[in-house]
């Protein structure tokens, strides 16, 4: 299967050397039978495990009944999923996509038609943060951080300036009159699973509504309780103007949100944006049934107390090894960095080798991203796994 994937699927992605076909919960199987414990989560996508029986009951009963139906008609599951949401959120309104690109696509757009609805033509810069990972559509790239993502991809979206994550110094110097929106990761996974300080999350609130400014959210790998808070910026007692939403929403499910306040709903009148597929219904009875899960199983609860655990056991693991340099994150995000001798593909290989299903995050931070359901026994049994493979690390030739 391998050789067959190298001949018919294009070659942007470098995946590990086996071929996935089955899970559940917090196990996956490959095509040889050999199983392994998922402690990525599908890089915090599986909210809820591999193949949820209550979710896959959901998106079979859904796919049984109406599938599609276009946004030319309302359907009762969008309906009922932003209610939802909402009712759990500061916010008043939901627009559904697919993904996080698509749904930080659409908090740009949001902002660069709200100002222009409002007089205020010259509105149309950005400014986003350095280290950042916002998606992989032209706009979502244009407000990404790291320039290995940018490269052959010039020119990108331009009107954009970066300024240091937590800098918020370089912040008030960076929004002008010309500022349309400040947008970040309240805690920065991709890049490294760095956590906004409260002074530079409260202080961007502050700035924006001093100067004119929209304020907005990427919450894709922090919301739906990953954290141990439905949403991070619980955390910092904060409200964006909007925030984007991805990844665990639908628990596997592609499905992405984009989140409003009432103040910018008005910023995406008819006909300014669309999704083909956004809000769909079954996608939509996913999403419901993926916060079933989390009220009934008390997953919120689940990753804050885990969470706790795992931190502290990453903790006792870093101060043990030569072979990393500390320890970062929150809830069920975590990550223990790797020392600078370590080679990290390298040591990630050994991971998956040894059984056990991790990613990297931020060049050299080993993530720790399970599904809000897993175990403290899984989650001893996957820490047995990495102490061993970091014990004797590979090393940078």
């Amino acid at each position: 299967m391998l050789r067959t994937a190298a001949e018919v699927q294009l070659g942007n992605y470098a995946p590990a050397p086996f071929v996935l076909t089955h899970g559940r919960g917090s196990r996956v199987t490959d095509a040889s039978g050999r199983e392994y414990l998922d402690l990525s989560g599908g890089i915090a996508v599986l909210s809820v495990g591999h193949s949820h029986p209550t979710l896959a009951a959901a998106i079979a009963e859904q796919a049984a009944r109406l599938m599609h139906v276009s946004n030319i008609f309302y359907n009762d599951r969008a309906i009922e999923l932003a209610a939802a949401i909402c009712a759990r959120t500061p916010f008043e309104k939901v627009y559904f996509c697919n993904s996080g690109s698509e749904a930080n696509e659409s908090l740009l757009k949001l902002a660069r038609r709200f100002h222009y609805d409002r007089g205020d033509e010259h509105r149309t810069e950005f400014v986003a943060t350095h280290n950042s990972f916002h998606g992989r559509t032209m706009g979502s790239l244009s407000v990404t951080g790291q320039p290995k993502y940018h490269k052959g991809m010039e020119p990108l979206v331009q009107g954009v300036r970066f300024v240091g994550f937590n800098d918020l110094a370089a912040l008030d110097a960076a929004v002008t009159d010309q500022t349309a929106a400040v947008i970040f990761e309240p805690i920065q996974a991709e890049g490294g699973i760095i956590l906004g300080t409260d002074e530079f999350v409260r202080g961007a609130r502050r700035m924006c509504d001093e100067r004119g400014a929209l304020l907005f959210f990427d919450e894709i790998q922090s919301g739906y309780g990953r954290t141990g808070r439905f949403l991070a910026q619980e955390w910092f007692e904060t409200v964006p103007d909007a925030c984007s939403l991805a990844k665990g929403i639908g628990g596997g499910f592609p499905l992405g949100a984009m989140l409003v306040t009432d103040r910018v709903a008005g910023g995406l009148p008819p006909g300014s944006h669309a999704s083909t597929f956004g809000g769909n219904p079954l996608a939509c009875a996913a999403g419901l049934a993926v916060l079933h899960i989390i009220d009934e199983e008390g997953l919120i609860e689940n990753a804050r107390h885990l969470g706790d655990y795992l931190a502290e056991r990453l903790a006792e693991l870093d101060a043990k090894l030569e072979t990393t340099a500390g320890t970062r994150g929150i809830g069920l995000l975590q990550g223990i960095v790797l020392a600078d001798q370590v080679d990290p593909g390298a040591t990630l290989a050994a991971v998956h080798s040894a059984g056990l299903l991790l990613t990297l995050a931020g060049g050299n931070v080993i993530r720790i991203s399970p599904s809000l359901n897993v175990s403290r026994d899984e989650l001893d049994e996957g820490l047995s796994i990495l102490a061993k493979v970091l014990s004797d690390a590979p090393r940078k030739r």
